[in-house]
Protein backbone atom coordinates (compact mmCIF):
# COMPACT_ATOMS: atom_id res chain seq x y z
CA UNK A 1 0.00 0.00 0.00
CA UNK A 2 1.19 3.50 -0.81
CA UNK A 3 2.21 5.70 2.11
CA UNK A 4 0.51 9.04 2.71
CA UNK A 5 3.80 10.74 3.59
CA UNK A 6 7.46 9.76 3.34
CA UNK A 7 10.04 11.80 5.26
CA UNK A 8 13.45 11.19 3.74
CA UNK A 9 17.13 11.98 4.35
CA UNK A 10 16.83 13.35 7.89
CA UNK A 11 18.43 12.43 11.19
CA UNK A 12 15.68 10.80 13.27
CA UNK A 13 15.80 11.01 17.06
CA UNK A 14 14.52 7.59 18.11
CA UNK A 15 14.17 6.38 21.72
CA UNK A 16 17.51 4.57 21.40
CA UNK A 17 19.40 7.39 19.71
CA UNK A 18 19.73 9.54 16.60
CA UNK A 19 20.01 7.64 13.31
CA UNK A 20 19.83 8.39 9.60
CA UNK A 21 16.49 6.91 8.58
CA UNK A 22 13.30 7.55 6.66
CA UNK A 23 9.81 7.55 8.14
CA UNK A 24 6.66 6.32 6.44
CA UNK A 25 3.25 7.63 7.51
CA UNK A 26 -0.19 6.21 6.79
CA UNK A 27 -3.55 7.27 8.24
CA UNK A 28 -1.93 9.66 10.70
CA UNK A 29 0.30 7.00 12.28
CA UNK A 30 3.92 5.98 11.84
CA UNK A 31 3.85 3.01 9.49
CA UNK A 32 7.55 2.28 9.07
CA UNK A 33 11.07 3.46 9.95
CA UNK A 34 14.14 2.58 7.93
CA UNK A 35 15.36 2.76 4.36
CA UNK A 36 13.87 1.76 1.00
CA UNK A 37 10.33 2.28 2.26
CA UNK A 38 7.20 2.12 0.12
CA UNK A 39 6.34 4.89 -2.31
CA UNK A 40 4.24 7.78 -1.02
CA UNK A 41 1.72 10.36 -2.15
CA UNK A 42 3.89 13.10 -0.64
CA UNK A 43 7.61 13.23 0.03
CA UNK A 44 9.28 15.56 2.51
CA UNK A 45 13.02 16.00 2.03
CA UNK A 46 14.58 16.48 5.48
CA UNK A 47 18.19 16.64 4.29
CA UNK A 48 20.28 18.51 6.85
CA UNK A 49 17.47 18.45 9.42
CA UNK A 50 16.74 16.56 12.64
CA UNK A 51 13.35 14.92 13.08
CA UNK A 52 12.21 14.97 16.70
CA UNK A 53 9.11 13.30 18.09
CA UNK A 54 6.38 15.89 18.42
CA UNK A 55 7.24 18.29 21.23
CA UNK A 56 4.61 18.54 23.97
CA UNK A 57 4.14 21.66 26.09
CA UNK A 58 2.38 20.24 29.16
CA UNK A 59 1.71 23.61 30.81
CA UNK A 60 -0.16 26.35 28.94
CA UNK A 61 -2.89 28.83 29.81
CA UNK A 62 -4.80 29.62 26.63
CA UNK A 63 -7.58 31.40 28.56
CA UNK A 64 -10.22 29.85 26.31
CA UNK A 65 -12.98 27.70 27.75
CA UNK A 66 -14.95 27.84 24.52
CA UNK A 67 -17.48 30.37 25.79
CA UNK A 68 -15.65 33.67 25.75
CA UNK A 69 -12.08 35.00 25.91
CA UNK A 70 -10.30 38.18 26.89
CA UNK A 71 -9.89 40.27 23.72
CA UNK A 72 -6.29 40.98 22.81
CA UNK A 73 -4.83 38.32 25.11
CA UNK A 74 -5.24 34.75 23.81
CA UNK A 75 -7.63 32.07 22.65
CA UNK A 76 -7.22 28.46 21.61
CA UNK A 77 -6.77 29.36 17.95
CA UNK A 78 -3.99 31.89 18.52
CA UNK A 79 -2.41 29.82 21.28
CA UNK A 80 -2.15 26.68 19.16
CA UNK A 81 -0.96 28.75 16.21
CA UNK A 82 1.92 29.95 18.37
CA UNK A 83 2.53 26.35 19.42
CA UNK A 84 2.96 24.96 15.91
CA UNK A 85 5.01 27.98 14.82
CA UNK A 86 7.32 27.01 17.68
CA UNK A 87 7.46 23.34 16.68
CA UNK A 88 5.04 22.14 19.37
CA UNK A 89 2.59 19.43 18.28
CA UNK A 90 0.55 19.05 21.49
CA UNK A 91 -0.35 21.15 24.51
CA UNK A 92 -2.05 20.51 27.85
CA UNK A 93 -4.25 23.50 28.72
CA UNK A 94 -4.89 24.64 32.28
CA UNK A 95 -8.40 24.91 33.78
CA UNK A 96 -8.45 28.59 34.82
CA UNK A 97 -10.44 29.65 31.79
CA UNK A 98 -13.82 31.33 31.36
CA UNK A 99 -15.71 29.35 32.48
CA UNK A 100 -13.35 27.34 34.68
CA UNK A 101 -13.03 23.67 33.70
CA UNK A 102 -14.28 22.19 36.95
CA UNK A 103 -17.33 20.08 36.10
CA UNK A 104 -18.44 17.62 33.46
CA UNK A 105 -20.39 20.16 31.42
CA UNK A 106 -17.53 22.65 31.12
CA UNK A 107 -15.01 19.88 30.42
CA UNK A 108 -17.15 18.42 27.65
CA UNK A 109 -17.72 21.87 26.15
CA UNK A 110 -14.02 22.72 26.19
CA UNK A 111 -13.04 19.32 24.79
CA UNK A 112 -15.59 19.53 21.98
CA UNK A 113 -14.45 23.07 21.19
CA UNK A 114 -10.97 21.83 20.24
CA UNK A 115 -12.14 20.60 16.82
CA UNK A 116 -11.94 23.55 14.43
CA UNK A 117 -10.20 25.81 16.94
CA UNK A 118 -6.77 24.19 17.39
CA UNK A 119 -3.79 23.75 15.08
CA UNK A 120 -2.18 21.15 17.33
CA UNK A 121 -3.57 18.41 19.54
CA UNK A 122 -4.84 19.40 22.98
CA UNK A 123 -5.29 17.83 26.39
CA UNK A 124 -7.24 19.63 29.11
CA UNK A 125 -6.84 19.77 32.88
CA UNK A 126 -9.75 19.57 35.28
CA UNK A 127 -9.44 22.12 38.06
CA UNK A 128 -9.80 20.91 41.63
CA UNK A 129 -12.05 22.86 43.99
CA UNK A 130 -13.32 22.26 47.49
CA UNK A 131 -16.76 21.77 45.94
CA UNK A 132 -15.81 19.11 43.37
CA UNK A 133 -13.14 17.27 45.39
CA UNK A 134 -15.18 14.11 45.82
CA UNK A 135 -16.15 13.98 42.12
CA UNK A 136 -12.65 14.29 40.70
CA UNK A 137 -12.23 10.56 40.21
CA UNK A 138 -15.06 10.69 37.67
CA UNK A 139 -13.98 13.98 36.13
CA UNK A 140 -10.39 12.88 35.50
CA UNK A 141 -11.72 9.91 33.52
CA UNK A 142 -13.48 12.12 30.95
CA UNK A 143 -11.96 11.62 27.50
CA UNK A 144 -9.40 14.33 26.77
CA UNK A 145 -8.57 15.17 30.39
CA UNK A 146 -4.82 15.00 31.02
CA UNK A 147 -4.83 15.45 34.81
CA UNK A 148 -6.30 17.14 37.85
CA UNK A 149 -4.72 20.53 38.54
CA UNK A 150 -4.58 21.80 42.12
CA UNK A 151 -3.80 25.43 42.84
CA UNK A 152 -2.56 25.09 46.42
CA UNK A 153 -1.49 28.73 46.21
CA UNK A 154 -2.05 31.73 43.95
CA UNK A 155 -5.34 31.36 42.12
CA UNK A 156 -8.68 33.05 41.61
CA UNK A 157 -12.29 32.14 42.18
CA UNK A 158 -12.94 28.74 43.72
CA UNK A 159 -9.89 27.05 42.14
CA UNK A 160 -7.81 27.64 45.27
CA UNK A 161 -7.44 24.51 47.43
CA UNK A 162 -5.05 25.60 50.15
CA UNK A 163 -5.70 23.52 53.28
CA UNK A 164 -4.37 20.03 53.96
CA UNK A 165 -7.77 18.49 54.65
CA UNK A 166 -9.17 19.62 51.28
CA UNK A 167 -6.02 18.63 49.39
CA UNK A 168 -6.23 15.20 50.98
CA UNK A 169 -9.85 14.89 49.83
CA UNK A 170 -8.68 15.69 46.30
CA UNK A 171 -5.90 13.12 46.49
CA UNK A 172 -8.26 10.39 47.67
CA UNK A 173 -10.59 10.92 44.71
CA UNK A 174 -9.37 9.07 41.61
CA UNK A 175 -6.09 7.37 40.79
CA UNK A 176 -4.08 9.33 38.21
CA UNK A 177 -1.13 11.63 38.88
CA UNK A 178 -2.20 15.08 40.12
CA UNK A 179 -0.43 18.29 39.03
CA UNK A 180 0.22 20.90 41.74
CA UNK A 181 1.00 24.57 41.98
CA UNK A 182 2.56 24.13 45.40
CA UNK A 183 3.20 27.58 46.89
CA UNK A 184 1.90 27.85 50.44
CA UNK A 185 -1.12 30.16 50.47
CA UNK A 186 -0.99 30.86 54.20
CA UNK A 187 2.59 32.12 54.02
CA UNK A 188 1.75 34.13 50.90
CA UNK A 189 -1.07 35.97 52.63
CA UNK A 190 0.91 36.61 55.80
CA UNK A 191 3.94 37.96 53.94
CA UNK A 192 1.80 40.14 51.69
CA UNK A 193 1.35 42.49 54.64
CA UNK A 194 5.08 43.31 54.63
CA UNK A 195 4.95 45.19 51.32
CA UNK A 196 3.42 48.38 49.97
CA UNK A 197 2.03 49.13 46.50
CA UNK A 198 4.51 50.57 44.04
CA UNK A 199 7.59 48.86 45.44
CA UNK A 200 10.16 47.39 42.97
CA UNK A 201 9.06 44.50 40.80
CA UNK A 202 11.98 42.51 42.20
CA UNK A 203 10.07 42.34 45.51
CA UNK A 204 7.89 39.72 43.85
CA UNK A 205 10.60 37.16 44.61
CA UNK A 206 11.04 38.52 48.14
CA UNK A 207 7.33 38.19 48.88
CA UNK A 208 6.98 34.72 47.31
CA UNK A 209 10.21 33.56 48.90
CA UNK A 210 12.01 30.22 48.85
CA UNK A 211 10.24 28.99 51.97
CA UNK A 212 6.85 29.75 50.41
CA UNK A 213 7.58 27.27 47.60
CA UNK A 214 9.52 24.79 49.73
CA UNK A 215 6.84 24.65 52.42
CA UNK A 216 4.16 24.06 49.80
CA UNK A 217 6.15 21.23 48.24
CA UNK A 218 6.89 19.56 51.58
CA UNK A 219 3.17 19.59 52.40
CA UNK A 220 2.25 18.05 49.03
CA UNK A 221 4.87 15.33 49.35
CA UNK A 222 3.66 14.44 52.85
CA UNK A 223 0.10 14.11 51.58
CA UNK A 224 1.23 12.05 48.60
CA UNK A 225 2.97 9.69 51.00
CA UNK A 226 -0.07 9.55 53.29
CA UNK A 227 -2.53 8.80 50.49
CA UNK A 228 -0.26 6.91 48.08
CA UNK A 229 -1.40 9.22 45.28
CA UNK A 230 1.27 10.18 42.71
CA UNK A 231 1.91 13.91 42.36
CA UNK A 232 3.60 16.11 39.78
CA UNK A 233 5.05 19.32 41.20
CA UNK A 234 4.79 22.03 38.57
CA UNK A 235 7.34 24.81 37.97
CA UNK A 236 9.75 23.79 40.74
CA UNK A 237 11.81 26.94 41.25
CA UNK A 238 14.18 26.48 44.18
CA UNK A 239 17.37 24.61 44.92
CA UNK A 240 15.90 23.52 48.25
CA UNK A 241 12.91 21.83 46.62
CA UNK A 242 15.03 20.02 44.07
CA UNK A 243 17.38 18.69 46.74
CA UNK A 244 14.44 17.57 48.87
CA UNK A 245 12.60 15.88 45.99
CA UNK A 246 15.51 13.59 45.10
CA UNK A 247 14.31 11.22 47.85
CA UNK A 248 10.69 10.98 46.65
CA UNK A 249 10.89 10.24 42.95
CA UNK A 250 9.05 6.96 43.43
CA UNK A 251 5.85 8.95 43.97
CA UNK A 252 6.52 12.59 43.05
CA UNK A 253 7.64 13.81 39.61
CA UNK A 254 9.10 17.21 38.73
CA UNK A 255 8.53 19.95 36.15
CA UNK A 256 10.79 22.93 35.64
CA UNK A 257 10.13 25.89 33.37
CA UNK A 258 12.41 27.23 30.70
CA UNK A 259 12.25 30.64 32.45
CA UNK A 260 13.62 29.24 35.69
CA UNK A 261 16.48 27.71 33.72
CA UNK A 262 17.39 30.78 31.66
CA UNK A 263 16.42 33.90 33.64
CA UNK A 264 17.70 35.01 37.05
CA UNK A 265 17.22 37.81 39.56
CA UNK A 266 18.12 40.57 40.04
CA UNK A 267 19.15 41.17 36.41
CA UNK A 268 15.88 40.00 34.87
CA UNK A 269 13.79 42.42 36.99
CA UNK A 270 16.15 45.31 36.22
CA UNK A 271 15.86 44.63 32.49
CA UNK A 272 12.23 43.57 32.09
CA UNK A 273 10.39 45.03 35.10
CA UNK A 274 6.81 43.72 35.07
CA UNK A 275 7.60 41.41 32.16
CA UNK A 276 9.63 39.32 34.59
CA UNK A 277 6.76 38.83 37.06
CA UNK A 278 5.45 35.26 37.24
CA UNK A 279 4.47 32.66 39.85
CA UNK A 280 6.57 31.12 41.29
CA UNK A 281 8.96 34.01 40.75
CA UNK A 282 12.25 34.16 38.92
CA UNK A 283 14.98 33.75 41.52
CA UNK A 284 18.73 34.14 42.00
CA UNK A 285 21.25 32.34 39.79
CA UNK A 286 21.90 29.58 42.34
CA UNK A 287 18.40 28.26 41.76
CA UNK A 288 18.86 28.19 37.98
CA UNK A 289 22.13 26.32 38.47
CA UNK A 290 20.35 23.79 40.68
CA UNK A 291 17.63 23.37 38.06
CA UNK A 292 20.24 22.64 35.38
CA UNK A 293 21.94 20.12 37.66
CA UNK A 294 18.57 18.40 38.18
CA UNK A 295 17.89 18.40 34.43
CA UNK A 296 21.20 16.70 33.78
CA UNK A 297 21.07 14.09 36.54
CA UNK A 298 17.53 12.92 35.77
CA UNK A 299 15.57 14.47 38.64
CA UNK A 300 13.48 16.58 36.26
CA UNK A 301 10.76 14.76 34.29
CA UNK A 302 9.28 17.51 32.13
CA UNK A 303 10.03 21.03 30.91
CA UNK A 304 7.14 23.37 30.11
CA UNK A 305 6.52 26.99 29.25
CA UNK A 306 3.69 27.95 31.66
CA UNK A 307 2.52 30.12 28.76
CA UNK A 308 0.33 32.70 30.51
CA UNK A 309 -0.31 35.77 28.34
CA UNK A 310 -1.64 39.09 29.59
CA UNK A 311 -2.34 42.37 27.84
CA UNK A 312 0.50 44.91 28.19
CA UNK A 313 -1.79 47.24 30.15
CA UNK A 314 -2.29 44.52 32.77
CA UNK A 315 1.41 43.68 32.90
CA UNK A 316 2.55 47.28 33.26
CA UNK A 317 0.60 48.16 36.37
CA UNK A 318 2.64 48.94 39.50
CA UNK A 319 3.68 45.95 41.61
CA UNK A 320 1.94 43.98 43.07
CA UNK A 321 -1.12 44.81 40.98
CA UNK A 322 0.61 43.84 37.73
CA UNK A 323 -0.56 40.59 36.18
CA UNK A 324 1.70 37.61 36.89
CA UNK A 325 2.53 35.33 33.98
CA UNK A 326 4.76 35.19 30.90
CA UNK A 327 4.28 34.02 27.32
CA UNK A 328 6.30 31.03 26.17
CA UNK A 329 4.72 28.28 24.04
CA UNK A 330 6.15 29.66 20.79
CA UNK A 331 9.67 30.12 22.16
CA UNK A 332 9.97 26.95 24.26
CA UNK A 333 11.64 24.74 21.66
CA UNK A 334 13.93 27.39 20.09
CA UNK A 335 15.25 28.33 23.53
CA UNK A 336 16.00 24.73 24.44
CA UNK A 337 17.54 23.96 21.03
CA UNK A 338 19.87 26.88 21.68
CA UNK A 339 20.86 25.25 24.95
CA UNK A 340 21.71 22.06 23.04
CA UNK A 341 23.89 24.20 20.77
CA UNK A 342 25.58 25.73 23.83
CA UNK A 343 26.19 22.32 25.41
CA UNK A 344 23.68 22.66 28.24
CA UNK A 345 22.02 19.34 27.41
CA UNK A 346 21.98 16.73 24.67
CA UNK A 347 19.34 16.53 21.97
CA UNK A 348 18.22 13.13 23.24
CA UNK A 349 17.77 14.57 26.75
CA UNK A 350 15.73 17.44 25.28
CA UNK A 351 13.45 14.89 23.62
CA UNK A 352 13.14 12.94 26.86
CA UNK A 353 12.10 16.08 28.76
CA UNK A 354 9.86 17.65 26.13
CA UNK A 355 8.23 14.73 24.31
CA UNK A 356 8.68 11.36 26.03
CA UNK A 357 8.54 12.85 29.54
CA UNK A 358 5.17 14.62 29.27
CA UNK A 359 3.65 11.61 27.50
CA UNK A 360 4.93 9.28 30.22
CA UNK A 361 3.98 11.41 33.23
CA UNK A 362 0.47 12.18 31.98
CA UNK A 363 -0.22 8.92 30.12
CA UNK A 364 -0.77 10.48 26.69
CA UNK A 365 -1.69 7.70 24.27
CA UNK A 366 0.55 7.28 21.20
CA UNK A 367 2.47 10.49 21.86
CA UNK A 368 6.03 11.35 22.78
CA UNK A 369 8.21 9.06 20.67
CA UNK A 370 8.96 8.07 17.12
CA UNK A 371 7.90 4.42 16.96
CA UNK A 372 5.73 2.34 14.65
CA UNK A 373 2.06 2.70 15.57
CA UNK A 374 2.47 6.05 17.31
CA UNK A 375 0.90 9.26 16.06
CA UNK A 376 2.91 10.80 13.22
CA UNK A 377 3.80 13.93 15.21
CA UNK A 378 7.15 15.46 14.30
CA UNK A 379 9.03 18.61 15.20
CA UNK A 380 11.55 19.01 12.39
CA UNK A 381 14.41 21.32 13.32
CA UNK A 382 17.49 22.88 11.79
CA UNK A 383 20.16 22.68 14.47
CA UNK A 384 22.35 25.21 12.66
CA UNK A 385 19.73 27.84 11.88
CA UNK A 386 20.40 31.19 13.58
CA UNK A 387 17.39 33.36 14.36
CA UNK A 388 16.36 36.17 16.65
CA UNK A 389 13.28 35.91 18.85
CA UNK A 390 11.15 39.03 18.37
CA UNK A 391 7.88 40.42 19.69
CA UNK A 392 6.71 41.06 16.13
CA UNK A 393 6.72 37.34 15.35
CA UNK A 394 4.56 36.25 18.29
CA UNK A 395 1.19 34.74 17.37
CA UNK A 396 -0.35 35.66 20.72
CA UNK A 397 -2.51 38.80 20.44
CA UNK A 398 -0.79 40.19 23.53
CA UNK A 399 2.22 40.71 21.28
CA UNK A 400 5.21 40.23 23.58
CA UNK A 401 7.79 37.72 24.79
CA UNK A 402 10.23 38.09 27.70
CA UNK A 403 12.94 36.86 25.30
CA UNK A 404 12.51 39.63 22.73
CA UNK A 405 15.80 40.31 20.94
CA UNK A 406 17.53 37.09 21.99
CA UNK A 407 19.58 35.38 19.26
CA UNK A 408 19.39 31.57 19.23
CA UNK A 409 20.90 28.73 17.24
CA UNK A 410 18.51 25.91 16.40
CA UNK A 411 15.03 26.49 15.01
CA UNK A 412 11.84 24.52 14.21
CA UNK A 413 11.30 24.62 10.46
CA UNK A 414 8.36 22.22 10.07
CA UNK A 415 5.64 20.96 12.39
CA UNK A 416 3.70 17.80 11.51
CA UNK A 417 0.63 16.70 13.49
CA UNK A 418 -0.72 13.20 12.82
CA UNK A 419 0.88 13.20 9.38
CA UNK A 420 -0.38 16.66 8.37
CA UNK A 421 2.15 19.43 7.72
CA UNK A 422 0.71 22.34 9.72
CA UNK A 423 3.74 24.66 9.68
CA UNK A 424 6.61 25.01 7.22
CA UNK A 425 9.28 27.71 7.24
CA UNK A 426 7.25 29.98 9.51
CA UNK A 427 3.99 29.70 7.54
CA UNK A 428 0.80 28.09 8.84
CA UNK A 429 -0.55 25.54 6.37
CA UNK A 430 -4.22 24.63 6.13
CA UNK A 431 -7.08 24.96 8.57
CA UNK A 432 -6.96 24.03 12.28
CA UNK A 433 -7.25 20.25 12.50
CA UNK A 434 -6.09 19.63 16.06
CA UNK A 435 -7.84 16.94 18.09
CA UNK A 436 -8.26 16.00 21.71
CA UNK A 437 -5.58 13.72 23.11
CA UNK A 438 -6.38 10.39 24.71
CA UNK A 439 -4.93 9.55 28.13
CA UNK A 440 -4.65 6.33 30.05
Amino acid sequence: MMLDLLIQNGVVVLPWGAVAADIGVRDGRIESIGKDLASAKRIFDAKGLHILPGIIDPHVHFRDGGQGVIPGVEDMLSGTKGAVLGGVTAVFDMPNTTPAATDAATLHAKRDYIAGHAYCDVGIYVGATKQNADELGELEAIDGVCAIKVFAGSSTGNLLVEDDASIERVMRSGRRRIAFHSEDEYRLQERRKLFKPGEPYSNHAVWRDVECAFLGTRRIVALARKTGRPAHILHVSTSEELEFLRDFHDLVSVEVLVNHLLQSAPEVYERLGPYAVMNPPLREARHAAAAWAAVNDGRVDTIGSDHAPHAPAAKEKPWPDCAAGLTGVQTLLPLMLDQVHRGGLSLTRLVDLMAAGPARIYGAVNKGRIAVGYDADFSIVDMKEKRKIENAHMASPCGWTPFDGLAVTGWPVTTIVRGEIVMREGAIIGEPKGQKIGFR
